[in-house]
């Protein structure tokens, strides 16, 4: 067992005149599409910007450096006691249930004395209705009688993953006059984006608009653009990406764990 490393006499002068916030540290994906990860470090740039006093890294699960494991232990080597973890998924699944705990469950065998305040992912929550519509209108897509709209995230083999999509396809419909709103995945569930605007457009939709439920673009968001625009959509809105509000979730998920408060969730009416 590794013992917990000494801390210099200003770190701890500093911890105890005023204490600063407790680090976060947010892991991402990864992907081997260098789009994604700029387009993460550019989020998490915008939440320093919001609040400088926060220390705040980037790890990634795959693909990308640093890794999880390696960024939350170099926390605790730096003599911090206490440290926020974040997935940045959009949606709870594999990735937040099984893989960053296992990381997490090694980094406490390791470093026992760092106590690791595990947040919810990024989704659900009612500011990522508000990006969506806002990439949505950025995309030139208008909500209309006649108008029917795609939610298309990467998909996962986890219900209880792709049921978030479902609520938030519904939530989007009971905000904005669509002709209707329905979920697609790009991966490990149907529909597919290609065959829901196949479906819209038979169904007697005059425009069919898509959304890319994505933290940032890459594989799955040119995959969803490909077969939304060969089956007839009008306009689709790309990966979330750099959004004020998403720097907002971060913030808000960061203080919920921080100090145990619940999480909001999606609005059922």
């Amino acid at each position: 067992m590794r013992n917990p490393p000494v801390m210099g006499r200003d770190v701890v002068e500093a911890r105890g005149n005023g204490r600063p916030p407790i680090p976060l540290v947010a892991v991402a994906h990864g992907s081997r599409d260098e789009r994604s990860s700029h387009t993460v470090e550019r989020v998490f740039a915008r939440v320093r910007r919001l609040r400088p006093e926060l220390d705040v890294r980037v790890a990634y699960l795959d693909h990308v450096s640093p890794g999880a494991e390696e960024a939350v232990t170099r926390v605790a080597a730096e003599g911090v006691g206490e440290v926020v973890v974040l997935p940045a998924l959009l949606t709870s699944a594999y990735h937040s249930k099984v893989d960053l705990p296992d990381v997490l469950d090694r980094v406490r065998a390791s470093c026992p004395w760092l106590h690791i305040h595990y947040a919810d992912t990024l989704g659900p929550h009612p500011l990522l209705l508000d990006a969506v519509e806002q990439r949505l209108e950025e995309a030139g897509a208008v909500a209309a009688p006649d108008t029917s709209l795609v939610l298309a995230s990467a998909g996962s083999s986890d219900p209880d993953a792709n049921r978030t999509i479902e609520e938030m396809a519904a939530a989007l419909a009971r905000r904005n006059p669509w002709r209707e709103v329905v979920p697609a995945y790009a991966s490990a569930a149907s529909p597919t984006p290609g065959e829901a605007v196949a479906r819209l457009r038979a169904a007697g939709a005059a425009r069919v608009a898509v959304s890319g439920y994505l933290l940032a673009p890459g594989f799955f968001s040119d995959r969803v653009a490909d077969q939304s625009f060969a089956a007839g959509a009008t306009a689709v809105a790309p990966a979330l990406g750099d959004v004020p509000q998403l720097a907002e979730v971060v913030l808000d998920r960061y203080d919920a764990a921080r100090h145990g408060l619940p999480v909001p969730g999606i609005p059922t009416a």
